[in-house]
């Protein structure tokens, strides 16, 4: 979800190995995750981190035999922090996309999900140059949603930018917003379905954009680490033939969230 040039973030690379960053054992691994992305991770109020993501990320490290360490950090610096090696892998709900691979590796997915515009019940919005024309919008800036909402519609709506998703769905509670975009599943599970959420609906229906929201969500990995993303690889392989996925999907949501096999 990262909008950063490739220039500075190859920046961000030379600072990481000028400090002496050193690379962690084989057998010791380090996943970042955002704790901010209900039902994906989220911190609870004791300070755990718990959801999909979280359970997926534990479930690899059990299937590679690895001592998994979870790190909490905010999306804004995820890609900059991997790559000054700050922990070896991101399984933060993250689209593979082009401009991405530019600066990391990608596993094979482990979901996919579409986008949606989310806003209130008692007013209609279609999703048109005429409907959407000066509505305020909401969206997670750095993310699949800002590339597709500006993309599509940065001329006509009113975009505002927000460090996480939960803070943009708060300010359209507060009427300061008409709408919000964001992966459907964090805004059904994570929104929709809690409480208050019974006043606001998806407008449109669900939206694929494989120019700003790619292949599917995958692990990241710095380009050098070919042995570990295969190694992931070959574990997202294991679990769900073994099951584990599939009870970790059914713990979260009442439908296939893997989608199509690739």
């Amino acid at each position: 979800m990262v909008k950063r040039t490739v220039a500075a973030l190859v920046a961000v690379v030379v600072v990481g190995f000028t400090a002496g960053l050193a690379m962690p054992q084989d057998d010791a691994l380090r996943i970042a995750v955002e704790g901010a992305y209900p039902p994906f991770s989220e911190t609870l109020p004791s300070g755990e981190i718990v959801g999909f993501d979280v359970d997926i990320a534990r479930a690899l490290c059990a299937e590679l035999k690895a001592e998994c360490e979870i790190v909490d950090q905010a999306w804004e610096g995820i890609i900059p922090g991997l790559l000054e090696r700050k922990y070896d892998a991101i399984i933060a709900s993250m689209s593979i996309t082009e401009e991405r691979k530019q600066v990391v590796d990608f596993t094979e997915k482990y979901y996919e999900s579409p986008g949606a515009f989310v806003g209130t019940k008692d007013v209609a919005v279609e999703i048109t140059v005429d409907g959407l024309a000066g509505k305020a919008v909401g969206v997670q800036g750095a993310t699949v949603s800002e590339c597709y909402v500006e993309s599509n519609w940065g001329d006509i709506v009113d975009l505002k930018r927000y460090d996480t998703q939960e803070n943009a769905n708060l300010d359209l509670t507060l009427g300061r917003l008409d709408l919000v975009f964001a992966d459907l599943f964090t805004l059904t599970d994570g929104f929709l379905n809690r409480e208050g959420g019974d006043a606001y609906e998806v407008k449109g229906g669900s939206i694929a954009d494989r120019a700003c929201m790619g292949e599917g969500i995958g692990i990241a990995v710095r380009q050098d680490d070919d042995v570990l993303r295969e190694r992931f690889n070959a574990a997202i392989r294991a679990i769900r033939a073994s099951g584990v996925y599939q009870e970790i999907n059914a713990k979260y949501f009442p439908f296939d969230l893997y989608g199509a096999a690739p």
